[in-house]
């Protein structure tokens, strides 16, 4: 497929066909892929915890699941859809390794102060590696979803699968062979074109 046609076909599925598996050889290409993002001096701070099993994935979906103690509660439309995905992935940032890193004797930065960083760059790149993700599994011919990890969960995640706590959870990646579902109300709202968001030579001149 070409890349721009991987490109517009891109968009977050929200329920996909239970009973058809990832090939493990679609999971292979999309993390080999991942791990060609751009990160800040090469540091390559992220992780992925890749979950095929039904026995992974519910105890993802329990961990992740904010009502466990309301009885009378029952997961949305978008929930459930999204819980038929055959595979999730984690995608975890590791700031430490980009503190080490710019540590180090060719970058010079020995304090490790995390001040001298005006984002963070180690959740931007893990970021962008998801997205890799998302456009591989296009090229494979499935559909993917990036969607965050509620933050009052988080803790329960890192025990599910013993992730280390100095790892940050940036988000999910579900994935699968998409099926018809319910539109999003979010795409109401249309796609913003390019001549609206770019400004040239200062913000406003379009």
């Amino acid at each position: 497929m070409e890349f721009s046609e991987v490109v517009r076909r891109r968009h977050m599925v929200r329920r996909y066909d239970p009973d058809r598996p990832v090939p493990q050889a679609a999971l292979r290409a999309c993390l080999e892929n991942a791990v060609r993002a751009p990160s800040a001096g090469f540091s390559q701070g992220w992780d992925f915890v890749v979950l095929t099993s039904a026995g992974d994935r519910q105890r993802f979906w329990t961990a992740t699941s904010e009502d466990l103690d309301d009885e009378d509660a029952s997961p949305d439309a978008w929930s459930v859809g999204m819980r038929t995905a055959p595979a999730v992935i984690l995608c975890c940032s590791d700031k430490q390794a980009y503190l080490d890193r710019y540590a180090a004797p060719d970058k010079g930065w020995t304090d490790r102060d995390e001040a001298r960083w005006p984002v963070p760059y180690w959740d931007i790149d893990t970021g962008m590696a998801a997205l890799l993700i998302l456009l591989t599994a296009v090229d494979q011919g499935l559909g993917g979803l990036f969607f965050g990890v509620p933050p009052e969960c988080h803790d329960d995640v890192h025990e599910a699968f013993g992730i280390p706590r100095e790892h940050t959870i940036i988000g999910a990646v579900a994935m699968g062979y998409a099926v018809d579902g319910p539109k999003s109300p979010s795409l109401e709202r249309g796609r913003r074109t390019a001549d609206q968001v770019a400004h040239w030579g200062r913000f406003g001149e379009h």
